[in-house]
C-alpha cells in the first residue's frame, strides 16, 4: 500500500515538474502569452496589411482525422514516457540526470504538441460554429422570403375571388326591357347597328338610357318638391286661419249650450259621446247605435251614455309598435325576473288566469230608461273580451223615497230585478258555449259564481249586442245590428214594464205589511163594501219553506213553483178562523200571475185537498184572475187577488152550518147576501159577487 501511494506521488510531482518546464520553455520561445490562451504569433503580410495567425492558416490544411489520431500517439507517448522516468527514479536515478532531463524535454513537446491540437480542435468548433450560423441565416433569409410569397400568392388569390365574385350595381338595376329600349330610346343612346350584336355595348347603351331616365325624373321631381312646397304653404295658412277661427266657434258653442238644452239638442255631447264611442267592442258599439236610434225615433226618455277609461280603450285598439315591442319585452324580462323572484304557487297563477279571463273591457255603455212616474232604471253594460258576451248590471232610482217593506227587499235588488225577462232567462250561465271550455282550463265551475261581480249575461243582453250563440258549434259567433234591432223595441219596453211592476209590487208590500189591503177606485166594484175578514201578516218565505207546506205539494208537482220565483206567506183571519196562504209570485207578474195555495185552520186543519170548498176559494183567486186584473197593465193583481181571498173567506164562514145545540149569538153573523147557500154534492159555497145587484152567487 505503501509503495503504491509513493509511486502515485512520484508521478505527480513529475507531471507538475514538466508542466512548469513546459512553460518556462514557453516563455524563453515567446510563443505564451500573459493569460497562457494563445501560443502563435501573428505574421504580418505586407501586400494586405492583415495579421492572420499561423494556426488558423494551418488549420484550412490539416485534415481532422489526422489530428485526431495525432492526439491518440502523442498522448500514448506521454504515458510512455512518464512511465519510464518513473522506472528511472525507481532505479535510483537523481533528478538532474541527463537521461530522465531528456525524457523530460521529449515529455513537454508531447505537452506542447497537445496544446496545440486542443487549439486546433477549439477553432475548428468555433469556425463550424460560425458557419452553422452563416448557414442558420442564409435558411431564415430564405424562409422570410418565402413567407413573403406565400403571403402575396394569397392576396393574390383574395383579389382573384374578389374579381370573380364580383357583381356590377347594374344587376341590381331594373332596366327596361330591350324592345322598349330600341322602341322609345334615341338613335344616337340606342345605336342599333352596334348594340344589337354586342351584348356588351347593349347592356352599356341600356344603362345609358337608364341614366337619361333618371335625370329627367330628377327634375320631374324637383318640380313637385317646388309644387309640393308651394301647396303646403298655402295648407299652412289655411291651417292658422282655421285655428283662428276655433276660439270664436268655442265661444258660440258655449253661448249656445242654454239654447241647446232647451231644445233638448245636445250637439256638443252628442259629438264628444260619437268620438268616445269608436273606441268601443263591436257589441257595445251595435247598442250604442241601436239605442241611440230607438231613443231618437220612439223613446225619448231613453238616455246613452258612454264611462270608463278612454285612454287605456285607446290602447287596446292601437297596433302595437316597435318601440313599444321594445317596452313590453323590458317589461316583460322585469316581470320574469320578479316571478322569478316570487315563485308563486300554482293556485296563484289560476286566479291570475281566471282574472284575466274574466278581464271587461276598460269602456262601458250605460242606459237610462224613465218611467212616467219619475223612477229610473239605470243599465250599465259590459263586455267581456276573452269571453265574447255583455253582461248587465241594474240599479233603481224613484223620485220619492220608498217606505221600507222588509217583503220588499227581493223586488229591486239587481240579482233578480231582471231575471226571466223572456222566458227562462234567468242570467245565471254564459250564453256563448266556446266559454265552457275556456272555464275547464282555469278551473272556474260556473259563470253564476262571479255575476255579482261581473253582471248578468241574460240572453235578451246578447241580442241587444248582436251577438249570436247558434246551438250548432260549426257555427261561428256573428255580430249584426239587425239582430240588436229587432229585439230593441220589444225590450225596452219589458225592461220599463219590469221596473213599473216591481215599484207597484214594492207599494203594495208596504201595505200588505202593515195589514192594509190597497183597493184601486178602478177595482171597487168587484168587492162588495163591507169586508169583514183582515189581512193579519205578510212575510217572506224561502223556497225550501214553501215546499215544505203539505198543501202546497200540488203547486210543485204540476210544475208552477220554481227557483226563480219569489214566495210569500200571507195569514188571513176573522174570529176564530185563521186562513194561510202561500204564494207564488213569477219575476214576470203581472204576465204571470200569482199562485195561490190555502189552508183553513178553524175546527181543525183544512186544505184543498180535503175540503171542496177551499179548492173552490183557490180556483177564484187562481183561475178566475182575469175578473181582477184592473186597468191594464193590471199591477193591482195581487191585492185585488187578497180582497178576494178576504171576501171569499167570509161567505166561507157566514155559510157554514151552526150547531143548534151551542146557545148564543153565531160567531159569524150573515153579512153577505146569497141566493143559495150551498148547491150540489159537494155543498160548494157560493163565491160569486154580482155586481151591481150585490149579491153572491155559485159560478
Amino acid at each position: 500500500m505503501r509503495t503504491n501511494r509513493r509511486k502515485k506521488s512520484s508521478y505527480t510531482f513529475e507531471v507538475f515538474t514538466l508542466l512548469s518546464v513546459v512553460v518556462q520553455t514557453n516563455r524563453e520561445m515567446g510563443t505564451l502569452d500573459l493569460h497562457g490562451s494563445m501560443l502563435g504569433k501573428c505574421e504580418e503580410t505586407s501586400e494586405n496589411d492583415v495579421r492572420v495567425y499561423h494556426e488558423e492558416v494551418e488549420l484550412d490544411g490539416r485534415d481532422p482525422q489526422q489530428d485526431y489520431i495525432q492526439y491518440k500517439e502523442t498522448c500514448q507517448s506521454l504515458a510512455n514516457l512518464m512511465s519510464e522516468i518513473q522506472e528511472l527514479k525507481a532505479n535510483g536515478a537523481k533528478d538532474g540526470c541527463a537521461e530522465v532531463e531528456k525524457k523530460r524535454m521529449q515529455s513537454c513537446i508531447h505537452f506542447m504538441n497537445l496544446k496545440k491540437l486542443n487549439r486546433l480542435a477549439h477553432m475548428r468548433l468555433k469556425k463550424g460554429r460560425d458557419q452553422t450560423h452563416e448557414a442558420k441565416q442564409k435558411v431564415d433569409v430564405l424562409h422570410l422570403q418565402l413567407q413573403n410569397l406565400l403571403y402575396e400568392v394569397m392576396h393574390l388569390q383574395k383579389e382573384i375571388s374578389k374579381c370573380l365574385e364580383f357583381k356590377s350595381k347594374h344587376e341590381e338595376i331594373d332596366l327596361v326591357s330591350e324592345e322598349e329600349f330600341y322602341q322609345e330610346a334615341p338613335p344616337e343612346i340606342s345605336r342599333p347597328q352596334l348594340t344589337k350584336n354586342d351584348p356588351h355595348q347593349l347592356t352599356l347603351a341600356r344603362l345609358d338610357w337608364e341614366l337619361e331616365q333618371r335625370k329627367r325624373l330628377a327634375e320631374k321631381y324637383k318640380e313637385s318638391l317646388a309644387s309640393k312646397e308651394t301647396i303646403q304653404k298655402s295648407i299652412e295658412v289655411k291651417k292658422e286661419h282655421l285655428r283662428s277661427l276655433q276660439p270664436g266657434l268655442n265661444a258660440i258653442m258655449q253661448a249656445s249650450l242654454p239654447v241647446q238644452e232647451f231644445l233638448s239638442m245636445p250637439f256638443e255631447q252628442t259629438q264628444k259621446q260619437t268620438e268616445i264611442a269608436r273606441h268601443l267592442p263591436p257589441p257595445l258599439y251595435v247598442l250604442f247605435v241601436q239605442a241611440n236610434a230607438y231613443g231618437q225615433a220612439c223613446d225619448k226618455n231613453l238616455i246613452v251614455s258612454i264611462s270608463g277609461d278612454v285612454d287605456e280603450a285607446k290602447a287596446l285598439s292601437k297596433p302595437p309598435e316597435d318601440s313599444q315591442d321594445d317596452e313590453s319585452d323590458s317589461d316583460a324580462e322585469e316581470e320574469q325576473e320578479k316571478t322569478k323572484r316570487r315563485r308563486p304557487t300554482a293556485g296563484g297563477q289560476l286566479d291570475d288566469k281566471r282574472r284575466e279571463m274574466l278581464k271587461r273591457h276598460p269602456l262601458s255603455l250605460g242606459i237610462d230608461l224613465k218611467c212616467k212616474d219619475g223612477s229610473v232604471l239605470h243599465l250599465y253594460f259590459y263586455y267581456l273580451m276573452n269571453l265574447n258576451i255583455m253582461t248587465v248590471k241594474t240599479k233603481v232610482s224613484t223620485s220619492t223615497d220608498l217606505n221600507t217593506a222588509i217583503s220588499a227587499g227581493e223586488l229591486l235588488k239587481s240579482d233578480t230585478l231582471l231575471s226571466c225577462l223572456y222566458t227562462s232567462d234567468q242570467g245565471r250561465e254564459t250564453p256563448n258555449p266556446a266559454n265552457r271550455y275556456q272555464f275547464d282550463k282555469v278551473g272556474i265551475i260556473s259563470f253564476g259564481d262571479y255575476v255579482e261581480e261581473l253582471g248578468h249575461p241574460y240572453m235578451w243582453v246578447q241580442n241587444l249586442g248582436g251577438l249570436h250563440f247558434p246551438s250548432d258549434a260549426s257555427e261561428g259567433v256573428r255580430v249584426g245590428s239587425s239582430l240588436s234591432a229587432s229585439h230593441m223595441e220589444n225590450t225596452m219596453k219589458l225592461l220599463r214594464g219590469r221596473v213599473q211592476s216591481r215599484l207597484a209590487l214594492h207599494r203594495q208590500f208596504a201595505s200588505l205589511e202593515h195589514s192594509i189591503i190597497p183597493i184601486s177606485s178602478e177595482c171597487q166594484h168587484l168587492f162588495p163594501a163591507k169586508i169583514l175578514s183582515r189581512l193579519a201578516r205578510w212575510t217572506t218565505i224561502t223556497y225550501q219553506e214553501y215546499l215544505e207546506f203539505p198543501y202546497t205539494r200540488h203547486v210543485t208537482e204540476a210544475g208552477l213553483a220554481k227557483e226563480t220565483d219569489l214566495y210569500f206567506m200571507g195569514v188571513v183571519e176573522r174570529g176564530t178562523a185563521r186562513l194561510n196562504a202561500a204564494v207564488v209570485l213569477s219575476p214576470r207578474y203581472p204576465e204571470i200571475s200569482p199562485v195561490f195555495s190555502l189552508s183553513l185552520s178553524w175546527k181543525g186543519e183544512r186544505s184543498g185537498r180535503t175540503d171542496d170548498n177551499l179548492r173552490a176559494m183557490e180556483s177564484e183567486v187562481n183561475v178566475f184572475k182575469n175578473e181582477l186584473q184592473g186597468p191594464r197593465p193590471g199591477h193591482q193583481l195581487l191585492t185585488n187577488q187578497f180582497a178576494r181571498l178576504c171576501v171569499c173567506l167570509d161567505v166561507y164562514l157566514e155559510t157554514e152550518g151552526q150547531d143548534d145545540s151551542v146557545e148564543g149569538p153565531r160567531e159569524f153573523p150573515r153579512e153577505k147576501m146569497c141566493l143559495r147557500t150551498v148547491r150540489g154534492p159537494n155543498r160548494l159555497k157560493p163565491f160569486k159577487y154580482n155586481h151591481p145587484q150585490g149579491f153572491f152567487s155559485h159560478r
